[in-house]
């Protein structure tokens, strides 16, 4: 593969390992609900579109990291942390609003204005820089001030993305579906991750630092159409019927009002404990995806195979993480998402024992990449299903939302800690004075792994059985349903 372009060879193995999922995906026996094969085409048809949006949501969200790194004498590391910090807390205190908001517009209206929003944010992140490089323009407040705001408005509008594709999903798919879903949803973090990290360098490069941004936005802007012609928000927007899908709204005669759903959902003391594993993945998967990075650039790791193919490895991670995460969450675990997530987080402290050991080794780099095949496992079953399934279909934007806000208040933690624990300087040149990173991480494992062993048994209640008169689609519920324990 030597004789193909960087980005080609980084994308192959990704493409075959795609393929190869997508294999064993068809060779699985099938979960039978009475789906129909146009049914499935249809539903193919909106998750994909819907998916791919939101892993360039991703590439316009991280691509910050690299513009910054590439942008030597304007902004330090440190201005980066001040940029990241601000648009993490208004993501995570977004959510608040745009996980009710979700609810009553809908997933497909709130995607298409999650899309533009950060479109239009790149755009004009990308002119500030653009002036700065060209004209040497100073911003009103500065570079790091300008960007902040900026950085703060397109993470506003980014914290629709992911409310807004479970939304749409929690309609389109059952309970007994949601496992492999939740996998899927790890490809599409892991793909943009990977635009993110590999595409943005890539860029770099190879153009002025402000196409970083410019190429986001185009690729937004032009999901934004396709979206607006094939995503619809329920099976009966497209001709095909709805369907009982077995979650924690399937009963409900009628929708309560955005009091009474987080009051109930914050009384429920598995959506409690779900919220503090969540806290502790937000701080685990920043925790290494933006540090190691860091740790190989100063302790002059940064042409090391792993460094040099970061987001390629952590895409690939995330894709058999949450390949992984999901069949065993449908296959062995019948749809439960707990023990999976206690296995991942397993995984996870194993890593970080192992990091304490490591950091003077070439191994290092293949155990953080071990973790993130973890925690982005985890955080597909929890974030991307679990907020289905114990929100339901009518609430699962604020479910996601409260659930999403709790990862970012653990990345807003370990922005501000490691930030201020980790050597900088000539100091940092150093392997053994990096001691303080797996440190901070140990007890967030821990937590994570106690924690998801609370909810082992935890299962949607639905508010009552279905009535006579359902479709073949939704018969199996009620046997889901009665089926069901603690």
């Amino acid at each position: 593969m030597s004789s193909l372009p960087p980005w080609l060879a980084n994308l192959l193995p990704i493409l075959i390992l795609l393929g190869a999922v997508a294999l064993v995906l068809a060779r699985l026996p099938k979960v039978e609900l009475g789906h129909t094969d146009a049914f499935r085409r249809r539903r193919f048809f909106n998750w994909f579109p819907l998916g791919m949006t939101y892993a360039f949501l991703y590439m316009g969200r991280y691509n910050v990291n690299e513009a910054t790194s590439a942008m030597k004498g304007h902004t330090s590391n440190a201005d980066f942390g001040t940029i990241f910090f601000w648009g993490t807390l208004v993501y995570g205190c977004a959510f608040l609003i745009n996980g009710p908001l979700t609810d009553r517009l809908g997933g497909r209206k709130t995607i298409l204005l999650s899309a533009a929003g950060s479109s239009v944010a790149n755009v004009l992140m990308g002119v500030v820089v653009y002036k700065v490089l060209t004209e040497g323009w100073q911003p009103p407040g500065g570079i790091v001030g300008t960007l902040s705001f900026l950085y703060a408005v397109n993470m506003y509008f980014q914290s629709f993305g992911a409310v807004s594709i479970v939304k749409v999903n929690a309609s389109w798919f059952h309970v007994r579906e949601r496992g492999q879903l939740g996998g899927v949803f790890g490809i599409l973090i892991s793909l943009g991750v990977y635009f993110a990290y590999d595409w943005s360098r890539f860029i770099a490069k190879a153009a002025p630092t402000y196409w970083v941004f410019f190429v986001p936005a185009a690729i937004l802007a032009a999901f934004v159409v396709l979206d607006f012609f094939v995503i619809r928000d329920t099976p009966s927007h497209t001709g095909h019927p709805d369907f009982d899908t077995a979650d924690a709204s399937s009963g409900e005669a009628a929708s309560s009002s955005v009091w009474e759903v987080f009051t109930r959902m914050m009384s429920n003391r598995t959506i409690l404990i779900i919220l503090m594993v969540e806290f502790c993945s937000g701080f685990m998967r920043n925790a290494i995806m933006q540090w190691y990075p860091k740790f190989a650039k100063a302790t002059g790791l940064s042409e090391a195979f792993v460094a040099a193919n970061w987001g390629m490895l952590l895409c690939v991670a995330g894709i058999t993480g949450g390949m992984f995460a999901g069949v065993i969450s449908d296959r062995v675990f019948d749809s439960r998402r707990g023990p999976v997530s206690a296995v991942l987080y397993a995984g996870m402290s194993l890593g970080a024992v192992a990091t304490l050991f490591l950091l003077n080794s070439p191994a290092l780099g293949w155990t953080v990449i071990f973790m993130s095949l973890c925690v982005i496992g985890v955080h597909g079953m929890l974030s991307g299903t679990a907020s289905m399934d114990f929100g339901g279909k009518k609430n699962a934007g604020l479910a996601v939302g409260i659930i999403d806000g709790a990862v970012y208040a653990g990345t807003a933690l370990q922005s501000i800690l490691l930030g201020r624990i980790l050597p900088a300087g000539e100091v940092a040149k150093d392997p053994n004075n990096w001691g303080n990173w797996p440190l901070a991480m140990l007890p967030l494992s821990f937590a994570g792994l106690l924690l998801a062993t609370r909810v082992w048994n935890a299962r949607p209640q639905a508010k009552t059985a279905p009535v006579g008169g359902a479709s073949a689609v939704t018969q199996p519920v009620a046997t889901q349903k009665t089926g069901t324990g603690g």
